[in-house]
């Protein structure tokens, strides 16, 4: 009996570690550069469809917008998830300044249960008032318990959206092989990505310090940057409220 339960632990300890393993080295491939292309290229699919993807009113309410691409799902008994991508939020004191250099971040989360496959996602994540800017900046926070997190609105809803989703500190947006839908990240851990700060940047850099724009953004953003700009170049959120 000792012998079967050392084995099954050793079994669990061997998967999980597989797990998380395969779900790391997935989302290490790109370099910080490529990944603010992709999260451009994220940025403008997910906008571009009135109906179901990214709501301008909602994006005119957010104080900082995160894009996750490609972010992976794995399962193996134990699932796991793990992504890098892009912050900017609009610059000042009161988040009512242009869209500020791009932050690195990361996100990661696990879940158990039988799970066996894999696939990708990528996500655009709303930040909806300044605590949850602050929050995401500090490091790592946990969305639903650090920082409320809602499934974003889209098309008609967006327009009528309930009191408890504009609560929410953040809104998610997804898209799957060209799906678009709204889905929660609740559980999810999301923090600034320092290492790949420092290789975008060329030196050790807080996420606060990029945001209170000590350092220039770099090219790859140039368009990214543009786009937020020329969408949304003003925080609406204040007249709603």
């Amino acid at each position: 009996m000792i012998h079967q339960k050392t084995c099954y632990r050793l079994a669990m300890s061997t998967l999980v570690t597989v797990a998380v393993c395969s779900v790391s080295l997935v989302a290490r491939a790109d370099s910080p550069n490529e990944r603010v292309t992709k999260a451009d290229a994220v940025y403008k699919e997910l906008a571009a469809d009135p109906r179901h993807g990214l709501p301008a009113n909602m994006v005119n309410q957010a104080y900082c917008v995160i894009i996750l691409p490609d972010v992976k799902k794995v399962g193996l008994i134990v699932g796991g998830e793990y992504g890098k991508g892009v912050m900017s939020c609009r610059s000042g004191a009161k988040f009512d300044g242009k869209w500020s250099p791009p932050i690195m971040m990361h996100s990661s989360g696990g879940s158990f249960g039988l799970q066996i496959g894999g696939e990708s996602i990528d996500f655009v994540i709303l930040v909806m008032n300044p605590a949850g800017a602050r929050a995401v900046m500090k490091g790592r926070a946990k969305l639903g318990a650090d920082a409320s997190v809602a499934a974003g609105p889209t098309g008609a809803d967006a327009e009528a959206a309930t009191t408890a989703t504009m609560q929410a500190q953040m809104l998610s947006y997804s898209m799957s092989k060209g799906v678009f839908g709204g889905v929660s990240l609740s559980g999810t851990s999301l923090g600034p990505d320092d290492g790949s700060n420092k290789t975008l940047y060329g030196k050790e850099i807080t996420a606060q310090e990029i945001f209170s724009g000590s350092v220039q953004a770099p090219a790859s953003a140039a368009t990214l940057l543009a786009e937020l700009q020329q969408a949304s170049p003003n925080n609406l959120a204040k007249k709603g409220k």
